[in-house]
């Protein structure tokens, strides 16, 4: 089968065959349809630090994905030759603590699917039964290969009350503008985005909004006067990993404000905490999805018209990979989908 493999230690991915995997006890083979590249992919592809230090050479790469169930493993009941499915991109080992107590997300052994173990860029996947997710027949491939994304937006926003507050986002990539779009379709009242890369920045109000702020350029004090905010913002979804960002937030929070932080930084980031404590700031880290309570409520409100789809900016053939991590490297993409049918 054709698969996309990080060959060696050095930037760049390789499209060779493979062997087809075969399912084990408990496991479902997947044909996979269609998948998209994320920004971990991207780590990969250009073999960073991060990559260098966390990824085994040669590997299948990529865990965002759509496709069909191919073969059902021994034991397996829950799904059919054919029925259309994605899956969750962390494989937990369900004994630590967490996992007993139903907080998976947190499982301290998380291995991820396309980074410690064969990946979704490829024709076809092999994954526990526990991860695959029916996909309803509303919901578009073209969503449905973005869910874990989705997933990582949906977790982030709806970890706190978005009815009625104001709402910060830095960062304008694919992830920042669908929780935009999150906090719209639950009823935020402003949602304010800040991004340098002003092409992202236009589909911001298409997400749902209120303004999109190009950063060191203009200030949030001038944007929250336009609004018409007497205070500060509510909600700060920190999406960006850039640490000038994180101050930005923390200077616009209202008092007792609660921010959600998705984005990765670089090093460690130097913070003014004394701030955050005079302001009663609250702060919550994210990782992944909420399993599977995330999944279940993203595509409730996809089912429910929220439309995500602008993000996807680019569809390529599997053979034209390169262009599409092309147009990552160039900052000129939101969501790049391959499609292997």
């Amino acid at each position: 089968m054709r698969a996309l493999v990080k060959r060696e230690s050095k930037p760049g991915l390789e499209l060779t065959d493979v062997a087809v995997p075969e399912p084990g006890p408990g496991e479902v083979r997947i044909k996979v349809t269609n998948a998209s590249i994320c920004g971990t992919d991207l780590h990969i592809y250009n073999w960073d630090d991060w990559a260098a230090a966390n990824v085994p050479t040669p590997l299948t790469i990529g865990h965002e994905f759509v496709g069909l169930v191919d073969a059902p493993g021994d034991g397996v009941d829950n799904f059919s030759v054919g029925q259309r499915v994605s899956g969750e991109g962390h494989i937990v080992c369900g004994t630590c603590r967490n996992c007993r107590a139903g907080r998976e997300h947190l499982c301290r052994n998380t291995q991820g699917i396309g980074i410690h173990r064969p990946g979704a860029f490829a024709d076809y996947l092999v994954i526990p039964e526990h991860n695959v997710y029916p996909i309803p027949d509303a919901v578009s491939d073209d969503e449905a290969s973005i869910l874990n994304p989705f997933g990582n937006a949906v977790h982030t926003a709806l970890g706190f009350d978005l009815a009625g507050e104001d709402v910060l986002i830095t960062g304008a990539g694919p992830i920042g503008l669908m929780a935009a779009a999150i906090c719209r379709h639950v009823g935020a009242r402003h949602v304010v985005i800040s991004d340098i890369n002003e092409k992202r920045l236009g589909l911001a109000e298409r997400m749902g909004a209120s303004r999109g702020v190009v950063a060191g350029r203009e200030s949030l004090s001038s944007v929250m006067a336009e609004l018409g905010m007497k205070e500060g913002f509510d909600i700060g979804l920190e999406m960006s990993g850039a640490p000038a960002a994180l101050d930005d937030m923390i200077e616009a929070a209202n008092n007792g404000a609660h921010i959600g932080l998705l984005g990765i930084y670089h090093g460690p980031v130097t913070v003014d905490l004394n701030k955050a404590i005079f302001k009663g700031l609250q702060f919550k880290g994210v990782y992944g999805r909420e399993m599977f309570d995330t999944w279940h409520k993203g595509l409730a409100m996809l089912e429910s018209g929220l439309d995500i789809t602008p993000v996807i900016t680019h569809h390529f053939a599997f053979e034209d990979f390169q262009a599409g991590f092309d147009a990552l490297n160039a900052g000129q993409a939101g969501k790049v989908v391959l499609r292997l049918k």
